[in-house]
């Protein structure tokens, strides 16, 4: 059995030296997390090995050793990787996800060089995959690979993990594609983000684009479940807080103190970016500087850049900026033997850059805005029993977590100055308290842990997959109905008519039948074998002209308030009077809520919402009925949270208890009914164990089968009519 981990960069870097081919391990906390898995699975891993090798032999060669490490390299050409990479993926997606809306460019060949990279790594874990793999597939590069797997193998499953912010619906909406973008994560059973901000954007922005509906956690596409969950990832702690004493690290330790003298030591770690918040944060260490001269000499910033894209004009602009800004606070602050910022504009080797966490006191990470940033946790790991300080920005995913740092706005240039002179002027006592609960926190919460709960609830969403193919109408069930049909004397088919019999629309009023329904209900109804009912919520008048004309139909309206026989309608109880104040409570909603609508019946009030925007009716509903509660307990109302619905009808009725009373006219042989609805379910719930109940949509645990399609109802019925 195979685990595919799919990701834009192999954790092997190849790279050619002097005509030889070269393997370097990256260090990176997704490699080490899965590498130290356990799991059943064989790990392979599937990814851009780090160049773009031109001829044949190079990439056969290279792939001969990578596969020896259970690797497979997929190969693109330079432009191929310009493209796709640091154009869309860099250019377009990563500005937009930071909200740097301004600095993200979309050009249409980039576009498309990502849709065809995208393929070609969809077609490279087709080369892996058997019937028992899973594929992990990682981060914004590879967005619409999901969806592209579930169109070759609709059975394999695909989990997914956005590394950066998902950003809010308002600004993803506004880019070229986003829809098909959002396609290609649900392709995915389970999506995962860092935080549960990032999270709800993504759902809001499917409901919202894709016109899709959450359910707390889960969303249902083309008949499955798909899970999203919020799981901020961990660094591998014990490496980073063992690592501070081995030689080598005291060695660096001791060089680093040496250089910095006495004086107290701020640390910042950073890939060259504008997220990243960098000139904010030198612009708040001078004005830290301009206001405290009495730590002038006493406090030195060290400044790690590691060098990216600075080929790019725009970045190469901002590098140029953050040296120029670096010049003037050494140049206005400097003096013998003390020089304000120390900047380091290459990445450190890991034992040196474990020695720079533990000698600095405070730690300053202030993007303006990240997914995670896992540097925050590295510095908490390598600190031990030391003192020191984090200076956080609320902009960072690991602020969620991490709420004994001292938290910042990183706009806020000032704020970032008071934050240096808090950390340096509090009590070592409270440092080491700090420090304390923090490293119980991101030692708990390591990159092994947010391994292992992110396959705990793969599995679940798995399993809850299985459930619905096992309780999904195939063949083999399709057989058995047909032949019990065929084979019965006695049969009660009972349907539901919105959502089941016709699709949903905007305005309740258009969801008359189609001329296909109305033949096929006549066709059945001809058969002297079979009793046909439509058990509706609608009221009597609007479903006796829609369908009163079909000879044999049986109606029950208002959820089995009324009902319809050869003798005509019956009603099982007199006019409903409804409370001055439920009246209002409800009239009051519809005020506030643009496009829904109030449908009086005679025993029962329904308030429609479905034109209304899927995140404010819903919000809308809640409150609704929060407020409607009191006053239906007291009054024994039932308050149904239907589709797109807020029903409110007497308790002593409902699709169960008219279903039961058809049941007791007659010994029938064969019981079958199909519904879509919540209300449906009451029904379902009184039928005869060998019975045929069956759910259209989501799957529920008492129906026996679930279709996932309503146009599969059609093609249900026609089945039946010619038999």
């Amino acid at each position: 059995m195979k685990l595919i981990i799919v990701a834009n960069r192999l954790p092997i870097k190849v790279s050619e030296n002097n005509g030889k081919l070269e393997f370097e391990t990256s260090e990176g906390g997704l490699a080490t997390g899965l590498n130290s898995l356990d799991t059943i699975y064989e790990k392979h891993w599937i990814g851009w090995p780090g160049v773009c090798p031109k001829d044949k032999t190079t990439k056969k060669n290279i792939t001969i050793e990578m596969v020896k490490m259970k690797m497979h390299p997929v190969f693109l050409s330079s432009s191929q990787y310009h493209d796709y990479y640091e154009g869309y993926s860099n250019s377009t997606l990563w500005p937009l996800c930071h909200y740097f809306y301004g600095y993200s460019a979309f050009q249409r060949n980039q576009w498309q060089a990502y849709k065809e990279v995208n393929q070609i790594f969809c077609n490279k874990v087709m080369e892996q995959v058997d019937d028992d793999s899973i594929v992990w597939v990682q981060d914004y590069q590879l967005m619409l690979l999901p969806n592209l797997l579930r169109e070759k193998c609709p059975n394999l499953r695909i989990a997914y993990f956005h590394h950066i912010p998902f950003p809010s619906f308002e600004l993803f909406s506004v880019m070229p594609n986003s829809s098909e973008l959002l396609k290609g994560l649900l392709g995915a059973e389970f999506i995962a983000f860092h935080t549960l901000d990032y999270m709800r954007h993504f759902t809001k922005s499917v409901e919202r684009i894709l016109g899709f509906e959450f359910k707390l956690n889960e969303v249902m596409v083309d008949g499955r479940a798909v899970w999203v969950d919020a799981l901020p990832m961990g660094i591998n702690y014990e490496l980073y807080s063992q690592a501070p004493s081995t030689e080598a690290v005291k060695d660096s330790v001791y060089k680093l103190k040496e250089q910095f003298g006495g004086n107290k030591v701020i640390i910042s770690v950073d890939r060259l970016d504008y997220s990243k918040g960098i000139v904010h944060r030198l612009v708040g260490f001078e004005t830290f500087l301009d206001q405290h001269p009495e730590y002038h000499g006493k406090v030195s910033l060290g400044m790690i850049i590691v060098p990216s894209r600075d080929k790019v004009i725009k970045y190469a602009e901002m590098k140029k900026h953050i040296d120029e800004k670096i010049g003037n606070i050494n140049g206005k602050f400097s003096k013998v033997g003390w020089t304000p910022v120390n900047y380091f504009y290459h990445s450190f080797k890991f034992n040196d850059l474990v020695a720079m966490y533990k000698v600095a006191d405070i730690a300053l990470i202030s993007p303006l805005r990240d997914g995670m940033n896992l540097v925050a946790k590295e510095y908490i790991a390598a600190k031990q029993d030391s003192p020191g300080v984090l200076i956080l920005s609320k902009m960072a995913g690991a602020s969620i977590e991490l709420t004994d740092a001292i938290l910042i706005n990183p706009n806020d240039t000032d704020e970032i100055a008071l934050a240096i002179q808090q950390a340096l002027e509090m009590p070592e006592i409270e440092q080491k308290r700090r420090m304390k609960r923090l490293q119980e926190r991101v030692s708990k919460y390591d990159v092994k842990r947010w391994a292992s709960d992110f396959f705990k609830e793969w599995k679940e969403v798995i399993d809850r997959n299985l459930q619905i193919n096992n309780k999904t109408l195939t063949k083999e069930g399709l057989a058995e109905l047909f032949n019990r049909y065929s084979n019965s004397n006695k049969r009660l088919l009972v349907f539901d008519y919105d959502g089941t019999l016709v699709g949903f629309h905007n305005n309740p009023k258009d969801a008359y039948p189609t001329q296909e329904v109305k033949s096929l209900l006549t066709t059945l109804c001809q058969d002297d074998k079979n009793s046909i009912v439509i058990n509706s919520g609608r009221d009597c008048n609007t479903l006796d002209s829609w369908l009163g004309d079909i000879k044999g139909l049986k109606l029950a309206a208002e959820h089995g308030a009324y009902y319809k026989d050869n003798e005509g309608w019956h009603k099982k109880s007199g006019t409903q009077k409804w409370d001055p104040k439920l009246l209002e409570i409800m009239r009051k909603f519809t005020c506030k809520t643009v496009n829904s609508h109030i449908e009086v019946k005679e025993t029962a009030i329904v308030w429609h919402y479905r034109e209304v925007v899927n995140e404010m009716g819903q919000f809308r509903a809640r409150q609704m009925m929060r407020e409607l509660i009191p006053i239906c307990s007291a009054q024994n109302f039932q308050i149904i949270n239907g589709n797109k619905v807020v029903e409110i009808k007497p308790n002593q009725y409902s699709k169960g208890t008219e279903i039961r009373r058809l049941i007791d006219e007659d010994n029938f042989d064969f019981i079958f009914a199909i519904g879509d609805d919540t209300t449906d379910e009451d029904m379902f719930r009184e039928m005869p164990y060998d019975s045929f109940s069956i759910k259209v949509g989501n799957t529920c645990d008492d129906a026996r089968y679930t279709l996932t399609r309503q146009k599969d109802v059609i093609n249900l019925l026609y089945s039946l009519c010619v038999r």
